[in-house]
């Protein structure tokens, strides 16, 4: 025998796992199934529920759904986004979770009972692997605030003294006309003087006479040059100290640069803590989430009380509710609300199958989803009145719109949450509390759990596997940690994993398993385990109103395409080149075109290649491409399985 299969023999024989009705399922029961390991199960409820909740709250509610709300006129993404949660974001939640149970496999083996849209697994994977790979630069750029916020003095993002800064870089906004003069050792802005008491050679030839008059302290022969940044060009340190400092941004995609060695460390740190987290598997992962998912709430919880007391934060909380009603006509913000639904709830990623199928076979899924999914969103829109708030003080502070301040994307949270942090009292204590948090956002157990349920060979050698996986992911993250590497993590934030490639992944799921595995089928198998039937409306949404709306969305933001664009806080707005938006058009490709290149396969195999043995006529094999037989459940014996027999074949 090889080592390989010993060492999988001697795996199965030591088995032994708590089940929540207390019985044990030991190597025995393995053995009578044939030569796999006995997979794990949940040691209590809460592990399984809190997995979920750190799962979905992370990133996608504190980093990404503040600067979507913002791009999509603010109160008017919250009705296409609740919405989406109601028909499409809980439903499918419901879905992915059942099939994990009653199937008892992860992302990747749920495909064998639709055998030929089993490139949607694959896809999936491809597109957890690419979220995986630029979600944890987030982490690593929090890792870089959290190092620079263990000051005994103020945080670096504070002032405007430190060596980044440029000369419109302003930490007090009061009557700023657009000037700051230097005199030797002090420099201050030029404010209510005239024209006329100062030298033509310190007026820049910019000036605006309608800026009003300007002056000096002091005597105009001693003064230096005044450098013009113009009226509304005022930055905030905080906005310099993560563009020019964190990022150390280029101007373009094409000059990448060099590597910003701190944040190759910082990506590091987290490929490595993420590795430790998740390499000893399930019941590990469950004891992580007691921290990381209900820490979170504590520090969003005190700096909303901060957010709220700051002067201008009413002007920013109304630019959050207040709709937008022209802004809902356009499908980018339909597009924008469902992906984000999808994406913050981590839903077509196999993720909550793989978690859903460590539950027991009994586990009332139905109330789960709900809980887990008005939880989810819930949290995004506490979020947002969190960064609404500090913004609409900046917007005051630095007399510019909300929409001025927040024009930042991806980097928005980078902006208001350190803002928010260094108002507070003993700000570096709670800098370090808040970006600890953003620290623990990273898990990839998902992805690993699909792909162990596909070679099962890898769960033997999970540490390996693991190891392997986090190296890869690292050497493909350092393309964001150089001086260019901004401009590519917004490009994979918007083609890899979200976005249209989503949506698209998102509908061939509804069909696979609504109308070819079998809604009906599934239906009644839930009824029969958990002891009642989901609702109807669940079986409308799945099979109807999600599959309809994802299409539908889709094929009107292909039709209404915009070149992808990055804001930034102390430049003009960044306009990819076509060569950039090419790649990232590729890049969403890569995530979607297993779909139809294993059906093909599949479907050739099957059909030309299939063992004559088996004499199984074309239209036999025709059906067994779309949709096979569920074997008995794996787990513990279920009475209701047993009581009727026809659960083996529904």
């Amino acid at each position: 025998m090889d080592p390989d299969g010993k060492e999988a023999e001697d795996a199965v024989a030591e088995a032994k796992v708590p089940l929540r009705d207390g019985e044990e399922a030991t190597a025995e029961a393995a053995k009578a199934s044939g030569p796999v390991t006995v997979r794990e199960k949940w040691s209590s409820k809460l592990d399984f529920i809190l997995s979920c909740i750190g799962l979905c709250i992370g990133l996608g509610n504190v980093w990404r759904f503040p600067y979507l709300c913002y791009e999509n006129g603010g109160g008017t993404f919250l009705i296409p986004y609740l919405i989406t949660l109601f028909f499409g974001g809980i439903p499918m939640l419901m879905l992915e979770l059942s099939l994990g149970q009653m199937l008892n496999v992860g992302g990747l083996g749920v495909w064998k009972y639709c055998p030929i849209f089993k490139g949607v697994g694959f896809c999936a994977n491809i597109m957890a692997f690419w979220l995986n790979v630029y979600y944890i630069v987030i982490v690593a750029y929090a890792l870089y605030y959290l190092g620079n916020s263990f000051t005994m003095g103020e945080l670096p993002w504070k002032k405007c003294n430190e060596s980044w800064n440029t000369h419109c870089c302003m930490s007090t906004f009061a009557n700023n006309t657009g000037f700051n003069c230097t005199m030797v050792n002090i420099s201050y802005s030029a404010t209510n003087f005239t024209r006329g008491l100062l030298p033509t050679t310190l007026i820049p030839s910019g000036y605006n006479d309608s800026w009003g008059p300007i002056s000096v302290i002091g005597t105009t022969s001693e003064m230096e040059q005044c450098q013009l940044c113009g009226k509304d060009s005022w930055n905030s340190p905080v906005a310099e100290f993560w563009e020019r400092q964190a990022l150390s941004m280029s101007t373009d995609i094409g000059e990448a640069g060099g590597l910003r060695w701190q944040l190759v460390l910082t990506l590091g740190i987290a490929w490595i803590v993420c590795y430790f987290c998740i390499f000893k598997g399930v019941q590990w992962t469950g004891k992580i989430v007691y921290v990381t998912a209900l820490f979170p709430y504590m520090l969003l919880i005190i700096l909303l009380f901060r957010g709220i007391t700051l002067d201008g934060a009413s002007i920013g909380i109304e630019y959050y509710l207040k709709p937008n009603f022209t802004k809902i006509q356009e499908s980018k913000v339909w597009l924008q609300a469902a992906s984000q639904i999808f994406f913050s709830l981590g839903l077509g990623l196999g993720t909550h199958i793989a978690l859903g199928s460590y539950n027991p076979l009994t586990n009332n899924c139905y109330k789960d989803a709900l809980l887990v999914g008005t939880i989810n969103s819930c949290t995004s829109i506490f979020a947002g009145f969190v960064i609404f708030s500090v913004i609409g003080f900046m917007a005051k502070a630095q007399k510019k719109s909300v929409s001025q301040v927040a024009a930042s994307g991806p980097g928005l949270a980078f902006l208001a949450y350190p803002s928010a942090i260094s108002e507070l009292p003993a700000a570096p204590i709670w800098a370090v509390l808040f970006f600890l948090m953003v620290f623990f956002f990273c898990t990839v157990e998902g992805f690993i759990t699909a792909v162990a349920d596909e070679w099962p060979l890898l769960r033997v050698h999970r540490k390996k596997f693991v190891l392997v996986l986090c190296m890869v992911s690292f050497v493909i993250g350092l393309s964001m940690v150089s001086t260019g590497g901004a401009y590519v993590f917004n490009m994979f934030d918007s083609y890899a994993a979200s976005g249209p490639a989503l949506l698209l992944l998102i509908g061939f799921e509804c069909i696979a398993f609504a109308w070819f595995f079998g809604i009906f089928r599934l239906r009644e198998k839930m009824k029969m385990v958990i002891g009642h039937a989901p609702p109807i409306i669940w079986q409308i949404c799945v099979t109807v109103l999600c599959p309809l709306s994802c299409f539908g969305v889709l094929a009107f933001s292909v039709l209404e395409f915009k070149p992808l664009i990055y804001t930034r806080s102390t430049a003009p707005p960044y306009k990819y080149p076509d060569w950039a938006q090419a790649l990232g058009a590729m890049l969403a490709l890569s995530s979607v075109v297993a779909i139809p290149i294993y059906a093909i396969y599949y479907a050739i195999r099957t059909l030309c290649f299939t063992d004559n043995k088996h004499n199984l006529p074309l239209s036999k094999r025709i059906k067994d491409m779309f949709r096979k037989d569920i074997p008995e459940i794996d787990g513990a014996p279920n009475p209701q399985l047993q009581m009727n027999p026809m659960a083996a074949s529904l």
